[in-house]
């Protein structure tokens, strides 16, 4: 028995769940069949190796002693991927070494050196999640200097200390001027639009989980791969793997996904927001089977797992598209409550609320207090991060809150939040630092007053406490008199899960 991490993007804090060895048996299948259904729509993908950025995560243990980590992190460490048969269809330009070196800085330099020097093999160019690949488009941005001059030597970095790594580099990197020139000649130049198609010009697609809150990321993804096709390829959580995108090239807004019945027991609570069931102890919510949804309806999700988990509500809402033979496929809806996202992190509602509590205090000696409220996810940044709006009332005009007390207010917030936004924070560098607006008196009313205008009832009116809408945006950017961003990284360390 093994215990896993969740990445918590269900509440919020990770959750230790159960796993036994045979789950990665049963995962290492789903993962077998990813490329035979991709080279249906994507030929010749055995005469090239993927860019891929894959990491390992902090690990932590449980009181008993056993070691407890996230789940991609368990499978990149154990013998399925550490010594997995030659399969021309999934060969990565990252070596091991790179992949499982806990420093994360070390591990994507070696990456992305790695994929420079083989450029013209790279066929597909991924990540995880849409974030990750962008932050590694950030990441050469900043570094591509010195990764030029590695290049050029045929020497690596100093900053480069992880032995394992030192060591794999040392066979592999040569001097080549003639790559490092080009290097500096495309990553010197302001203009980065179509950069992945630039430097590793037969690259086919992109291999980035863009659904749900990563659809965000899209717009930006098509600004430097100049448009190439994102392949969704499977759907799965810490808890269960549930099944694949038969049609993996489609289009973002289109992807569905089949789900594998050998995976675990599916069952679906019907979901309706108009009308949110109201459940009890004494009245369990009513269960459909994967053979009885229906084309159009909306269900959340409910597992039953070979690990020992037994009607686990998983979190996320789906919604059935069509049929596969007599399988149904699913479009993933989004999250139950998420309100912000910007890599696996997930805050809600009530955990904004609290931040914003938390944040308060430290205006108390000022008179001040925080009348409104509003957020979005800012992602055109990389990394991205949280803003918050604020519209305050500050009952003595001569002794407003200092710039340095909104900063602290900033880190005050960011400490209120969960153990997966500060690992992003901290750890991950996924997460930029969060960042308050202070709009001008007035500012809410008017956005009452403009959605009144598109036809909300005045009766039934709720600040938004999530934007994206852009002429609401626009209206909240406009009326912003301060600026504030916390002054440093919240505390987080792999045993604090709270």
């Amino acid at each position: 028995m093994m215990k896993t991490c969740s990445s918590g993007t269900s509440a919020g804090e990770r959750k230790l769940m159960p796993f036994i060895h045979e789950e990665l048996d049963r995962r290492q299948l789903l993962y077998s069949l990813l490329m035979p259904v991709m080279n249906q729509y994507v030929p010749d993908l055995d005469k090239g190796k993927a860019l891929h950025f894959l990491f390992v995560k902090a690990e932590t243990k449980t009181p008993g002693g056993l070691v407890a980590r996230p789940v991609l992190t368990s499978y990149y460490k154990s013998d399925h991927f550490k010594n997995r048969p030659f399969d021309p269809y999934n060969l990565y330009t990252s070596p091991n070494e790179a992949i499982l070196c806990p420093d994360s800085f070390q591990s994507m330099y070696t990456q992305m050196l790695c994929g420079l020097i083989m450029r013209h093999q790279v066929l597909r160019v991924g990540a995880v999640f849409a974030s990750g690949l962008l932050r590694a488009i950030r990441f050469l941005q900043l570094n591509w200097q010195q990764l030029s001059h590695d290049i050029s030597t045929g020497t690596l970095s100093p900053k480069i200390t992880d032995p394992s790594i030192r060591e794999c580099m040392a066979k592999l990197l040569k001097p080549d001027p003639e790559l490092a020139e080009f290097i500096n000649m495309e990553c010197s130049s302001e203009d980065w639009e179509r950069i992945i198609t630039r430097i590793w010009p037969n690259t086919k697609y992109l291999d980035v989980i863009v659904t749900g809150a990563m659809a965000q990321y899209i717009p930006t993804l098509d600004y430097y791969s100049g448009g190439l096709p994102k392949a969704c390829t499977m759907y799965g959580s810490s808890e269960c793997y549930f099944g694949l995108n038969l049609r993996p090239i489609s289009d973002p807004s289109d992807v569905s996904y089949t789900i594998m019945p050998n995976m675990g027991y599916f069952e679906f609570i019907p979901h309706d927001d108009s009308s949110p069931l109201t459940l009890s102890r004494d009245s369990p919510p009513p269960l459909v089977d994967l053979a009885y949804v229906e084309v159009g309806k909306y269900y959340e999700l409910v597992i039953t797992t070979y690990c020992g988990l037994n009607r686990y509500r998983v979190g996320d809402i789906l919604q059935v598209t069509r049929f596969h033979n007599t399988a149904p496929e699913f479009r993933f809806v989004r999250r139950k409550n998420v309100l912000l996202s910007i890599d696996s992190d997930k805050t809600d509602e009530s955990e904004l609320q609290r931040g914003i509590e938390n944040a308060s205090v430290l205006l108390k000696e000022f008179n001040t207090t925080v009348v409104e409220y509003t957020s979005y996810a800012d992602t055109k940044s990389i990394p991205g991060h949280y803003v918050i709006y604020w519209e305050l009332m500050i009952k003595n005009a001569s002794r407003p809150p200092t710039n340095e007390v909104l900063n602290q207010c900033c880190l005050a917030m960011e400490e209120s939040l969960n153990s997966v936004y500060r690992q992003g924070r901290v750890a991950d560098n996924s997460i930029g630092p969060l960042e308050i607006r202070v709009v001008k008196n007035g500012t809410f009313e008017e956005l009452m007053d403009y959605a009144i205008s598109r036809g909300a009832s005045i009766n039934q009116y709720k600040v938004p406490r999530c934007v994206s809408f852009t002429p609401i945006m626009e209206l909240l950017d406009s009326r912003v008199i301060s600026v504030h961003f916390s002054p440093a990284a919240p505390h987080w360390t792999p045993e604090r899960r709270r």
